[in-house]
């Protein structure tokens, strides 16, 4: 199972996204992404992903997607590879149209899930 901490629920997710995590990972369940004050401090943000960490290891996922705050994402990642949960990405192609002056329309189509590199690296 794939975990998703983003601020996406996998409900959302575009189809494409959805059928690759089904066959990379077989299913999905979410975790929503911790609000992030960005007057935290570093040990707050530490403390958060120490949390978080707690309740991942308690979901026992095959795989965590994480996106969202980096310096939360970055503590979480690291945590969680330490005790051998992969952690993924995803990756968009991006695509803007300028509509007027002030105006431009931003898709994103979803490519793939990356793998985090593994801490050390």
């Amino acid at each position: 199972m794939l975990l998703n901490i983003s601020n996406h629920p996998s409900a959302e997710w575009p189809e494409a996204q959805l059928q690759a995590a089904k066959e990379q990972f077989g299913a999905v369940s979410d975790l929503t992404h911790p609000a992030i004050d960005p007057q935290a401090d570093t040990d707050e943000v530490l403390q958060t992903a120490e949390s978080y960490y707690i309740k991942v290891r308690k979901i026992d996922p095959h795989a965590v997607h994480i996106m969202g705050e980096q310096t939360f994402c970055y503590a979480l990642v690291r945590k969680l590879q330490q005790c051998g949960i992969p952690c993924y990405a995803s990756t968009t192609r991006r695509q803007a149209v300028r509509i007027s002056d002030t105006e431009i329309r931003r898709t994103f189509e979803f490519v793939q899930f990356r793998a985090y590199p593994a801490s050390g690296v």
